[in-house]
């Protein structure tokens, strides 16, 4: 049976799979949602005999159900091939009580990866199947790793562009470098003067901007989103929480039908809400953890109930994570309302012009399942070193505070049920903070990055990724910057429209 998508805003209804992969976001600043979650329609057991590509099928298929069998699998296959540096593409590492679910092998080592190789492969041939003839102009706004691993996935696709938005000064050494040495005549990257909200905000604006669209459509361009809010991005993550708990089942080390928690270090919202999806479909989760840095507006409404973006915008040393508005809580809030997209708009209308919102009692009990903790960065950094000096294992900044939230969460409840924890990026993406928190300040200090990630490696006894290798001596071939309020007159230079 064919699943439908409507706005969470109310403003589109009756919407296909493919139609919603291209739109990306819906024309009333709402986010596509189906009409139901889908159950998983094969049993847990069979699901622990299967690759992670079959995997992949056995979950998009209940979501993305105008796409032929021939046409997913096709985009299964192109994107979970060799560009991950394993077969088993997200693997689980066993380290100091907990299972280390790795979504960075991919081409840009970031968990971004696990959805961008396939979402430019899911959108044209969504545009093949509704006859789009114009132009895919991509617009992203990045924290860090959304920007490379989207055009990576983009860079060269015919009939495709994209343009992406990140903080300067917002992001870390090797992630700007990623973005700047990136190859492809069809991409391009802006450095904002501003953080990320300022580029989320004003990405969703240009998307908003109905003259804009037509100005674009006259000229043959079609603006869509590789940003966590398309549902393109969703539906992928979803996998690998279902392949993890199968790898679980197949090693032995969990029962058909016991619970786990899953612990995820969180911004937009994106990665811990895919697993709140595999939990509905009926993976048997039983706490969702939503780990925060400095930056814990979502620790804050997990807590309390309001969500409060006006606060000082604190920038760490995991940035992916410096985020005020989670766009894709959203979705959560859309749900908890009862799919009620009235009383989801006036909360997002509260946020947009008095900057917080507050749900009702009803809404924080359709929310119990998860559970909100935040490290500071000195915490962060004190669970990499112990991790790494008890096990030997290492992790990056953002993985960091989800193991740092998680060895609260074990000492606040006395919870010992068996734990995935999304390791959501190489340590060497990040390999100064990460160097610094297991060998002092002495070890980076007056180093380059490039330097420390070599002394990272040395420590490690591991190779250093083919993915920072190739950027030490690439060429720059991306040097714009913008203000805030002048992103849309730069989109329009890009296309030559001005």
């Amino acid at each position: 049976m064919a699943l439908s998508y409507q706005s969470t805003r109310g403003g589109q209804t009756g919407v296909t799979a493919s139609q919603a992969v291209l739109q990306g976001l819906a024309a009333d600043g709402g986010l596509f949602m189906p009409t139901e979650i889908p159950a998983l329609d094969v049993s847990l057991e069979k699901l622990a005999g299967m690759t992670y590509q079959e995997t992949a099928y056995e979950v998009m298929k209940l979501f993305l159900t105008d796409y032929t069998e021939e046409e997913l699998k096709s985009c299964i296959a192109k994107a979970y091939d060799s560009k991950f540096d394993t077969e088993e593409i997200a693997p689980l590492a066993k380290a100091d009580g907990a299972y280390y679910l790795e979504l960075y092998h991919g081409s840009t080592i970031a968990f971004k990866d696990m959805a961008l190789s396939i979402l430019p492969h899911l959108m044209t041939t969504a545009a093949k199947k509704n006859r789009e003839d114009r132009e895919i102009v991509i617009l992203t706004a990045t924290s860090g790793d959304t920007g490379k691993a989207a055009m990576a996935g983009f860079a060269d696709v015919l009939g495709t562009r994209i343009i992406v938005f990140y903080p300067k000064g917002g992001v870390s050494p090797v992630q700007e470098r990623q973005m700047r040495t990136q190859k492809g005549d069809n991409t391009f990257v802006v450095a904002i003067h501003g953080n990320f909200d300022d580029a989320q905000t004003g990405v969703k604006k240009l998307f908003n901007n109905k003259e804009l669209a037509r100005e674009l459509s006259d000229k043959g361009f079609l603006l869509s989103s590789a940003n966590s809010i398309n549902i393109g991005r969703l539906v992928p993550q979803i996998v690998y929480y279902v392949y993890a708990y199968a790898r679980l089942l197949a090693n032995e080390e969990i029962q058909g039908g016991e619970e786990i928690n899953i612990v995820v270090p969180t911004g937009n919202f994106g990665n811990i809400l895919a697993a709140y999806f595999a939990k509905k479909m009926g993976l048997p989760i039983r706490t969702l953890i939503c780990a925060s840095n400095d930056n814990k507006v979502l620790y804050d409404f997990f807590t309390t109930g309001t969500y409060d973006r006006r606060r000082e915008f604190i920038m760490t040393n995991s940035p992916s994570m410096d985020i005020l508005i989670s766009s894709n809580l959203e979705r959560l809030i859309y749900l908890s309302a009862g799919c009620d997209a009235a009383a989801n708009a006036d909360l997002m209308r509260e946020l947009a012009e008095e900057g917080r919102y507050t749900v009702t009692g009803s809404m924080r009990d359709f929310m119990s399942d998860f559970r909100g903790g935040f490290a500071t960065q000195k915490e962060n950094a004190k669970a990499i070193r112990t991790i790494f000096q008890d096990t030997g294992y290492l992790i990056d900044t953002h993985t960091g505070v989800a193991a740092a939230v998680y060895d609260q969460y074990k000492n606040d409840t006395g919870d010992m049920t068996k734990t995935v924890i999304a390791s959501t990026a190489s340590p060497f993406k990040f390999a100064r903070s990460v160097m610094e928190a297991v060998k002092g300040r002495d070890a980076v200090e007056g180093k380059d990055e490039f330097a420390v990630a070599d002394a990272l490696a040395e420590e490690a006894g591991i190779a250093l990724p083919e993915a920072v290798e190739e950027i030490r001596t690439a060429p720059i071939r991306h040097s714009r910057e913008c203000a805030v309020d002048e992103m849309e007159k730069t989109v329009k230079n890009i296309l030559r429209i001005l």
